[in-house]
């Protein structure tokens, strides 16, 4: 009979497990069976041009709503239909670390600007007792130039070394959280009518953002049982990031566009908003874990018995890439953030450990969402391995009596087929990356452009170098119960 500690413990191995017995039976089948691998390459790879298909489908059918959605005066459609929308109190977290000041300014003024009235707005920001001298430096500044343009500035101060945390965002919003709700009460506000924005303190809000969100919120027949997701996107110093970087921001909002249009895979990312009811009535966002933008919709989703949902938002908000001083800084960024990302695994282990505890959950659901989360993680981690190195390996080491047979003579020629068919990916997301480009800063050449496109020809290094290896560097982490803390992405604009 296992201990509590050793079932969650195989939880946590069994991600890992999954990829990694994947990679090495693709291995030794290559050399015992290498018509049964020949035989799965090619049906794997016929999969992978429909997931193409259907992930340019979405992904266009995504971006036209972007396009019309930024088109609406949402305000005004807010006024005309919700006669009780001065009645919502909207919220914003920005926790803070070590941002410096034109960083933190950019996000205040773009608040500031919304469309939507900023005295409507209640701007909290939050910074860390471990780097209070920063923080203290910071508060007069803030203060001197927006204190008197939101509703209320709000600043606390996230206490190190608090029981049960782990260091970074999740136990700062937590902190903050919990100070913000005694602010509530002492005000008598309902929680219902309190839409909080969970922002790193680098997000750019388009204008119409809040008019959105405000407008969406009323409009749904149980705002408090969803979250509202925006799309992400990466513009804030895009033009002045090295190519890596800009491939795996625009792949990452890419995913969030697919996300949006389909719905039944999408949970909270980074930026995000909510009813206050839902995030008290779950704990709050968690305070020990490292992936709380959607750990918090897990936690809701089971706390209403699985009658929780995430609202697309096809209006943006744009923050920066991992870009550094130096180009290797910059790429040593962009791992360390591509493996916290894939430390989102660790909810898997949190779904399997809870599903017991909520019997109410029909069994397909739990099935459902399980499936969308493990293999996302697994696809995150073998697809790029599969298609470049393990399609390969068994056509190069093959015998005398495989290499005689049709099979054998033809697999090359279908997989290029494949592969050339799958290329619309590739030429759909380079289209896109053209189309979703902020304007270009007049310190760049207006050659660049080409540059944005030519690009795209480093997918097949990001992907194995910056996709797939950090994702295997965090499953194999969690399977041997060495915890990844929260690292602090560096962001810095020319």
């Amino acid at each position: 009979m296992l201990s509590s500690y050793q079932r969650y413990r195989l939880y946590e191995i069994l991600p890992g497990l999954s990829i990694w017995l994947t990679l090495i039976l693709g291995v030794v089948l290559s050399f015992v069976r290498p018509l049964w691998m020949i035989y799965f390459i090619i049906i794997f790879d016929v999969y992978w041009v429909l997931r193409v298909v259907y992930y340019s489908f979405y992904l266009i059918l995504s971006w036209r709503r972007f396009r019309q959605a930024i088109k609406i005066d949402w305000l005004a459609k807010l006024k005309q239909e919700i006669p009780t929308w001065e009645e919502k109190k909207n919220v914003i977290f920005l926790p803070l670390y070590n941002e410096q000041w034109p960083v933190i300014k950019d996000t205040l003024t773009a608040l500031a600007n919304s469309t939507y009235p900023s005295k409507q707005l209640w701007v909290i920001l939050s910074g860390e007792e471990r780097r209070s001298e920063h923080w203290l430096s910071l508060q007069p500044q803030i203060k001197a130039e927006f204190g008197n343009v939101f509703a209320d500035l709000i600043f606390y101060t996230h206490p190190q070394n608090l029981p049960d945390e782990i260091p970074g965002k999740g136990s700062n919003i937590h902190h903050a959280e919990k100070e913000f709700k005694l602010y509530a009460d002492i005000k008598g506000w309902n929680y219902d009518n309190i839409i909080i924005s969970v922002f790193d303190v680098d997000t750019i809000v388009h204008p119409q953002y809040f008019a959105h969100l405000n407008y969406m919120y009323c409009k749904h027949p149980r705002p408090t049982h969803s979250s509202f997701q925006p799309i992400t996107l990466y513009n804030n110093n895009l033009w002045d990031s090295p190519a890596i970087l800009r491939i795996m921001a625009f792949g990452t909002s890419f995913w969030m566009l697919f996300s949006l249009a389909r719905l039944d895979n999408l949970v909270t990312f980074s930026s995000h908003s909510m009813s206050f009811r839902a995030a008290l009535d779950c704990g709050g966002h968690a305070k020990d874990i490292v992936s709380e933008d959607s750990r918090i919709f897990f936690q809701c989703w089971l706390h209403y018995d699985g009658d929780y949902e995430t609202t697309p938002l096809y209006i943006p908000v744009s923050m920066d890439t991992v870009r550094d001083d130096s180009w290797w800084r910059s790429l040593k960024n962009l791992y360390l953030q591509q493996r916290r990302w894939a430390w989102g695994t660790e909810n898997i282990p949190y779904l399997l450990w809870n599903f017991k505890k909520h019997p109410r959950i029909d069994w397909w659901k739990k099935f459902v969402i399980l499936f969308h989360e493990w293999e996302g993680k697994w696809s995150w981690a073998v697809v790029a391995i599969i298609l470049t190195l393990l399609g390969r390996l068994p056509l190069w080491v093959a015998g005398t009596e495989v290499r005689q047979s049709a099979l054998f003579f033809n697999t090359p020629n279908v997989l290029e087929v494949l592969m050339s068919m799958a290329m619309l990916g590739l030429f759909v997301s380079t289209i896109m990356s053209v189309l979703l480009l902020p304007p270009r800063p007049d310190k760049h050449h207006p050659y660049k452009y080409f540059y944005m496109v030519l690009q795209w020809l480093l997918v097949p290094v990001s992907l194995m170098l910056f996709s797939a290896a950090p994702c295997l560097d965090s499953v194999t982490h969690l399977m041997f119960g060495k915890y990844l803390g929260f690292n602090v992405s560096a962001k810095k604009r020319s």
